[in-house]
Formats: structure tokens, C-alpha cells, sequence
């Protein structure tokens, strides 16, 4: 094909260099940034000569064309627009930065809470149990062993600005340790209690900094999530200027004052104010929904609106309607409200869980999905429906539906502070009514979030290795024209079988896949190697009889980067059928949770008249697999 041509077709289309930011290549895709997709003509894209398909995905525009073509129109493509070639993380971070707003601050909640899960998730399970026992048997709730307990239950909730502070620190590239002491100031013992606020007896203190112009009231903001982030944002924002204006040799005294100064008085001037008073608003909106509102239309909406109230901090303070509602009538109705809710969060947490096949991914929510069931949602909505979006739209579904349900059937609690699971223990006379809400909000949320999300996977980026230790040469055997042999001894499945959408649908070439017994990659036929994915994970051929071969080992395993994997051989070498050129450990890739399932691919189909499949089924190394007809 025409190299040059392909590249100058394919930079018109995308909006010439005006509307580029970024562009990388992998072994089979050139990969985009464009400034403004919708200036892209993505029918006129697919239609061009050598482009085998197109898609977006994680903010880069994906132009599929093949092994061994897509570093020739690389090449053309740079010396067209006059670009410069850019590294996977330059991809990735122009792509990020080219996403909508919503998108980069959901982001960065997730960035934030995914390393601190650990922490919530041990001392969230443990208060759900202690508060459940407590519950349960009045003589243990006061009993030493409880408030032991209960002090290490309550510890990650209790200072929850701190670890925020920290790890928002790190994402937004803040000094750590200032931003430690950002969020002990917003807990401070010197402040009233944000949780205490409503008993407080008196006038809360107010400081006067500056007569009544500039006045700050002496009231923490335990519990709260968005301040925390929003305070630690523009602390970054802060230390990086200074650190651009102050000279070195006074940056060490200056910066940490000036900045830690700074931050303190936005946090308490402005930031806290203007959360506090959206708090208030949201807390009388959601008392008159769930008081006033008939038909349980006020459970609806706050069942749908109440994982996002978690996601502000707000539902800390909902305790003050729960009580509210207990000292006027002795019956708590928001109750079922949290409770469906959160378990539908659960349910949409463990559809994640079940349907992932990230490892990474199931280790975060399952443990997150056990959590909301006991009634602490935190985990489940910032580590895994949040970041992902659908789950927790789904949730919200389930959760509105199930607490309208609830609401109608009359469910109520006698006490506050239990859900979930758990709440089994406080409701009034209507245990079988409690159940059948949790059911529904299960079902719900978990079906639907089931159905809707899918798991987004990473583009491949892919570059020739650097040399590997070469094996013993195998004895060869004749090799027929245009034949490929079994690289792996396992059971050859129809290419339509193979899980992974692209290989699937024979857009990089028509094969088979193999579905390995042994972890060992040979020669399909005497050839050379072309390309050794750094990855160690695939491997390009061809031969002397024009057949361009990928071999790719697992699914998704360029994430493994390279562990389990062990190269044989090297890009460039002449290799005989039947010589190792990779070994792979199974258990690894099956440990953090990929198929194995292996791409055995002609990458050049569209150069034979046909690409017959000889076998499926249980094969050995070098059965005859696939034959090229010219």
C-alpha cells in the first residue's frame, strides 16, 4: 500500500495539525488525541485504503491498521503534520486533559479514594459489626471490649479529612505533609465538632480576624469529603506558583508558611462557608421531600439523590433528621431511604465484581461490595460505581425504586445509624416488608448495572523489545506453503470465540485463537521476527511466502507489563518451526485476572484469496492450523 498516501489521507480527515495534540502508535493502532473529535470524519476515517476500523476509547482516537503497517504510516504521519513522536504517558495524559470537566473531577475523586480504600474498608466493616452488636445485645454496648472496638471502628471516619488531605495531596502533586496538616486544621480540637453542631449548647465562637468583616466560625468539618479535595486543589495551585517566584535560597522558609497560611485562611474564609450553607439547603430540601411528599415520591427522589449526597460528605448530617423524626413521633422513616440506597450500591458494586475481569478491579470491590451491604457505602461508591460511573447511576435506580417501595409499605426503624444488612436488627414490626425493599433494590441495581457497564479496556502500546536471551534452535520440520502450525499446544477455538471484541471480529486479521495447556510459544513456520512487544506479551512474523503472523498471549495482558512473561528470542531473528521463542506462566496471567486465551492471527488476510481454519479442538505444537490460499 501507499504509505505516504494513507498518512496525508488520514491527516486531512482528522483536522490536520490544528486539531492534533498527541499522536502514538502500538503494534497494530495509531493512536490520536484531536483537540475536537466532532471535526473528525469518522465514515470518511474508516473508508480510507489500509484502515482496517476505528474507535475512541479513554479520550484517544484509535485507527486500527495492522502489524507492520501502522509504524510505516507512523512515520509518514509525523513527517506530514510535524509532530513529534509521543510516549504512551504523553497519550494518556493529553487524552485526560482533553476530557470533559465532569469527567476529569470524577477522575480525580477516584485517584483520590482508590489508595485509602484499605483503611475504610477494614474500619468501615468493623463499625457496621460493632454498631450491629451493640444493637443487638444492650450489655455489650457498654462493655470495655465496645468502646475498644468501637475506637478502632471509628477511627478512619474520625479523621477522614487527613487521609483525604494526604492522597489528594499526592494526585494533585501538593507536598504531602502540608496537606496532612490542611486536614488536621479542618478537625482541629479546637473547633466544635461539625457532628455536634446541632446539640451544641450556646453560640458557635466565631473568630473576628478582622472586625466583623472577616469572621470565621470555630466549627470542623468532620466527615465532609469535597472541602478536603477542593482545599488541598488549590494548595497545590498555591505551592507550585511559589515555588516559581520565591528564589531557592529562600523557598524552604517561605513557601511552606506562605502556603500553608494561604490555604488555611481560603479553607475557613470561603471554601468551608460555602459547603456549610449548600449543606443547609440540601438538609431542608431533604426533609420536606421525605415529610411532605405523598405516594413515597419524596423516597424516590432522595433514594436516587442519596449516593450523591454521600459523594459531598452530606450524609453524616442526615443523623439530624433521623433524630428529629425519633424525639417527634418515635419512628424513624429516612431509615429505609438509606437503606436502599446503600444496598443497592452494593448490589451495583458486586455486578462490577462479577463482571470484571481485572484483577485490580475485583480485589476493590468485592471487599467494597461487603462493606455497603453493611451499610458503609463509601468504599463501594469513591473506589469503584463512581469511578465508573454507570454503576452508580444504576444504584441510584434500584435505590430510588426499592425506597418508594419501602416508604408505601410503611418501613421504619426505632433507633438511627444502622443500614443494610445490619438494620434487620432496628426495624419495627416489618422484618419480612424490610426484606422484600432490599431484594428489589438488589435486583435492580445489580441487573442493571449487570447489562449497562462494561469494562473499558487500555489500548496496547506496543514497542520492539530490547535483545532477550536467545533459546536453542528446535529441529525444524518441512514446512508447507502458506501454512501456519500450532505455536501452542491447547484447544484451537474458532476466532469468533476469542473474548475480546477486536480480535473477534477479524478486524486485525482472520485466525484462530488458543486456549493454552502449556505455557510455551514456538514458530508457527520458518520466518523471522519482525516485532517483540516490550510487553513480552506478543510476537509479529513472516515468512518467505508472504505470511505476516501476531501471536498475542492472554487478553488485556499488556497491563501485566511483562511480569510472567519470558522472551526466548529476539526481534529480527530467523527462526525454524518449532523453536521457543516465548515462555508465559498461566497461573500469572489467571492470578491477576486475564483470559489466556491466546491470538493466533494472519495480520496480512487481505493479501490471500482465503484463510482456512484446518483444525479446532485439542491440538499440539505445529498441528497444521491455518492454511493461506493465494
Amino acid at each position: 500500500m501507499d504509505y505516504r498516501k494513507c498518512a496525508e489521507e488520514i491527516y486531512e480527515t482528522v483536522g490536520k495539525r490544528d486539531n492534533l495534540v498527541s499522536a502514538a502508535h502500538c503494534a497494530t493502532r495509531l493512536r490520536l488525541v484531536t483537540k475536537d473529535n466532532s471535526r473528525v470524519d469518522i465514515k470518511h476515517l474508516e473508508d480510507i485504503d489500509g484502515v482496517k476500523g476505528v474507535f475512541s476509547s479513554n479520550g484517544q482516537l484509535q485507527i486500527i491498521l495492522g502489524t507492520g503497517t501502522v509504524n510505516k504510516v507512523y512515520d509518514e504521519f509525523l513527517a506530514i503534520s510535524g509532530m513529534t513522536a509521543a510516549t504512551k504517558d504523553d497519550v494518556k495524559a493529553a487524552a485526560a486533559a482533553s476530557q470533559p470537566i465532569y469527567k476529569r473531577m470524577v477522575k480525580a475523586l477516584g485517584d483520590v479514594f482508590v489508595p485509602i480504600l484499605p483503611a475504610i474498608v477494614a474500619t468501615g466493616l468493623m463499625m457496621g459489626l460493632v454498631e450491629a452488636l451493640g444493637k443487638a445485645i444492650p450489655a455489650f454496648s457498654s462493655s470495655d471490649w465496645y468502646g475498644f472496638l468501637d475506637m478502632i471502628a471509628n477511627t478512619a471516619f474520625v479523621y477522614l479529612p487527613i487521609l483525604v488531605a494526604v492522597s489528594a495531596a499526592r494526585v494533585f502533586g501538593a507536598n504531602i505533609f502540608l496537606g496532612a496538616v490542611v486536614g488536621m486544621l479542618m478537625i482541629h480540637s479546637n473547633l466544635v465538632n461539625a457532628w455536634s453542631v446541632a446539640t451544641y449548647e450556646g453560640p458557635i465562637p466565631v473568630w473576628h480576624l478582622i472586625g466583623d468583616v472577616v469572621t470565621i466560625r470555630q466549627v470542623g468539618y468532620q466527615g465532609h469529603v469535597i472541602p478536603v479535595i477542593i482545599a488541598i486543589f488549590c494548595m497545590s495551585k498555591i505551592e507550585k506558583q511559589l515555588h516559581k517566584i520565591v528564589p531557592e535560597v529562600l523557598d524552604l522558609f517561605i513557601v511552606p508558611l506562605c502556603t500553608l497560611m494561604i490555604t488555611a485562611l481560603a479553607t475557613f474564609i470561603i471554601i468551608g462557608p460555602i459547603f456549610a450553607t449548600l449543606e443547609t439547603y440540601v438538609l431542608t430540601f431533604a426533609t420536606w421531600l421525605v415529610t411532605e411528599l405523598p405516594f413515597g415520591i419524596g423516597a424516590l427522589l432522595m433514594g436516587a439523590l442519596y449516593p450523591f449526597t454521600v459523594v459531598c460528605g452530606l450524609h453524616h448530617m442526615y443523623n439530624v433528621i433521623e433524630l428529629g423524626m425519633l424525639s417527634n413521633t418515635g419512628l424513624n422513616t429516612w431509615m429505609p431511604v438509606a437503606s436502599a440506597a446503600n444496598f443497592a450500591q452494593c448490589a451495583a458494586c458486586l455486578a462490577v465484581a462479577v463482571k470484571a475481569t481485572k484483577l485490580k478491579t475485583k480485589s476493590i470491590a468485592v471487599p467494597s461490595a461487603l462493606s455497603a451491604s453493611l451499610g458503609i457505602t463509601e468504599p463501594a461508591i469513591f473506589g469503584v460505581n463512581l469511578r465508573f460511573m454507570k454503576p452508580i447511576i444504576c444504584g441510584s435506580i434500584g435505590g430510588a425504586i426499592a425506597a418508594a417501595i419501602g416508604s408505601i409499605m410503611g418501613v421504619g426503624a426505632t433507633a438511627n445509624g444502622v443500614t443494610g444488612i445490619p438494620g434487620f436488627l432496628i426495624t419495627t414490626n416489618c422484618t419480612v416488608q424490610y426484606a422484600i425493599m432490599l431484594v428489589i433494590a438488589f435486583a435492580i441495581a445489580f441487573g442493571l448495572t449487570y447489562v449497562v457497564w462494561k469494562e473499558e479496556v487500555e489500548p496496547e502500546n506496543v514497542v520492539e523489545s530490547s535483545a532477550a536471551p536467545t533459546a536453542p534452535v528446535a529441529p525444524s520440520i518441512t514446512c508447507e506453503k502458506n501454512t501456519v502450525y500450532a505455536p501452542i499446544e491447547g484447544n484451537v477455538i474458532p476466532l469468533e470465540q476469542i473474548p475480546d471484541d477486536t480480535f473477534a471480529s477479524g478486524v486485525l486479521g482472520q485466525g484462530v485463537g488458543i486456549e493454552p495447556a502449556v505455557g510455551r510459544v514456538v514458530a508457527p513456520y520458518d520466518g523471522e521476527i519482525t516485532v517483540f512487544f516490550d510487553t513480552k506479551h506478543a510476537i509479529g512474523l513472516t515468512n518467505d511466502d508472504g505470511v505476516e503472523m501476531l501471536i498475542h498471549v492472554g487478553i488485556n495482558t499488556v497491563e501485566m507489563n511483562g511480569k510472567g512473561f519470558s522472551p526466548k528470542a529476539n526481534v529480527g531473528d530467523k527462526v525454524k518451526a518449532g523453536q521457543t521463542l516465548l515462555e508465559f506462566d498461566i497461573d500469572e496471567i489467571k492470578k491477576a485476572g486475564f483470559s489466556t486465551t491466546t491470538a493466533v492471527l494472519v495480520s496480512n488476510t487481505d493479501d490471500f484469496k482465503a484463510v482456512k481454519v484446518e483444525k479446532t479442538g485439542n491440538s499440539k505444537e505445529l498441528d497444521k492450523i491455518i492454511v493461506c490460499e493465494q
